[in-house]
């Protein structure tokens, strides 16, 4: 067991300070993150979607969620017990992850595992949530205070950028390929 994993959430549609986009802010950074390391990636897909037409919506459901401290129902699994090295992005809502990240973490045994969080943000950074995913993936060793924090806007309009602050950030972590 020596593989690696990217596993995050990422959110389209209408998003604060980059509009309309196709293709979420983490998707476009957990994409380079898999290119850069040889990494199989999910993706963690709430069963119901958040909405895409207004941010606004959006964010009200994932303030909902985190005062309600709910674990929404996502699609689809993946054997995290194959991997000994998993990425887990997520935008910062918040000050959290959104909260059907920790519906796919509380799915799985940890123990053993070196997670490395990663988020987007519009100038949040990390925001402390690196600290919330070593606690939720009990008896990991999470790399606090070593996750990558991209402005989604750098994810979206300066593509260049976002690579290079990443392999600059795996080979700093010497896990580049």
């Amino acid at each position: 067991m020596n593989g690696r994993l990217v596993v995050f959430f990422s959110h389209t549609g209408e998003n604060y300070n980059v509009g309309y986009i196709e293709k979420g802010n983490t998707y476009i950074i957990a994409d380079m993150i898999a290119d850069a390391t040889g990494a199989d990636s999910f993706e963690i897909v709430p069963l119901t979607p958040y909405p895409e037409d207004s941010y606004d919506e959006c964010i009200e459901i994932a303030r909902r969620e985190l005062r309600e401290n709910a674990r929404p129902a996502i699609e689809g699994d993946v054997a995290v017990e194959d991997y000994d090295v998993i990425f887990i992005g997520y935008p910062q809502w918040w000050g959290e992850p959104p909260m059907c990240v920790y519906t796919f973490i509380e799915q799985h045994e940890w123990a053993g595992k070196t997670v490395i969080p990663f988020v987007t943000h519009e100038g949040s950074g990390m925001g402390g949530t690196d600290r919330r995913i070593a606690a939720a993936c009990k008896g990991a060793d999470v790399a606090v205070g070593k996750g990558l924090a991209i402005q989604g806007k750098t994810a979206q309009s300066n593509r260049e950028s976002a690579r290079r602050s990443v392999e600059r950030w795996l080979e700093g972590l010497g896990l580049g390929r």
